[in-house]
């Protein structure tokens, strides 16, 4: 009896995780494929080279790759201090790493608008600047390292308890300084949980939707992500340029979860 149980439970268990992942992801990523291609590849091509689309990816390149910078440097910091210092406040600090994790990123776009629109806390800054961060590039910007802020952190910080100071004190007790110890010590060690982090960081940026609709606006040619095209597309039923764009951005993604996967593999082969 206890045989049969070790033989058709886990066969159930694997058809259940399949058939699961197969309705929620396999099922509409085929879908969206199929729709796209419907009118032929001179249809998606079209679609593509409209001047809205590519200006639509590009402010999506633009944002993605300022996000993933601005992450990478200050999200390096910030695991280095939770993880190498004791302070006050930094259990409160830590907890307030994950808030992009809860809170609504709608939220944090109104919050853009609540600081830096007409009647803004802060508006009178914007104003004697001139610089326009609502409905404008910065303050997209702004939500998209907001959503994105966790990834980075949390992978390094395992990584960098991991490693430990004693590398690090032995360089410095060889007489090297503390940019030498980071770039020639710490660097190298913490290399592919940052890269993974970087991956992650990047994938959330390119799927971003809600904190840059409202930060942003949509406005077409100026603050219209791929993403705000897709909901603009579909609601004006441009069916073909909404699966078109959509199957570009899911291209990007199965890109970005190849390059999970083989950072996964060698971070575990390295450990």
């Amino acid at each position: 009896m206890h045989t049969n149980q070790q033989g058709w439970v886990p066969k159930l268990l694997i058809a259940l995780a399949l058939a699961y992942l197969t309705l929620l992801v396999l099922v509409p990523v085929a879908a969206i494929f199929v729709s796209a291609f419907s009118s032929g590849l001179g249809a998606v091509i079209q679609a593509l080279s409209q001047p809205d689309v590519l200006q639509a990816f590009w402010l999506t390149t633009l944002l993605s790759a300022g996000a993933v910078l601005i992450n990478a440097v200050l999200g390096t910091v910030v695991a280095w201090v939770l993880v190498r210092h004791n302070f006050t406040g930094r259990s409160f600090l830590n907890g307030l790493i994950d808030l992009p994790f809860v809170v609504s990123p709608v939220i944090a776009g109104y919050m853009v608008l609540l600081l830096f629109g007409r009647q803004g806390w802060f508006a009178s800054l914007v104003d004697a600047t001139g610089i326009k961060i609502a409905f404008a590039l910065p303050g997209m910007l702004l939500v998209t390292i907001f959503v994105s802020l966790p990834f980075t952190i949390r992978e390094l910080m395992p990584v960098l308890r991991h490693i430990g100071v004693e590398p690090e004190q032995a360089a410095y007790t060889l007489g090297a300084s503390g940019w030498q110890t980071f770039w020639r010590i710490t660097l190298p060690g913490i290399r592919w949980g940052l890269l993974y982090g970087i991956t992650l960081t990047l994938a959330r940026a390119l799927g971003e939707f809600g904190a840059v609709l409202v930060a942003g606006g949509a406005v077409q040619g100026q603050t219209e992500t791929a993403t705000l095209y897709i909901f603009r597309a579909l609601d004006d039923r441009q069916y073909i340029g909404a699966y078109s764009a959509a199957v570009v951005l899911a291209a990007f993604s199965f890109v970005v979860l190849i390059g999970m996967e083989a950072l996964r593999r060698r971070t575990e082969v390295e450990a």
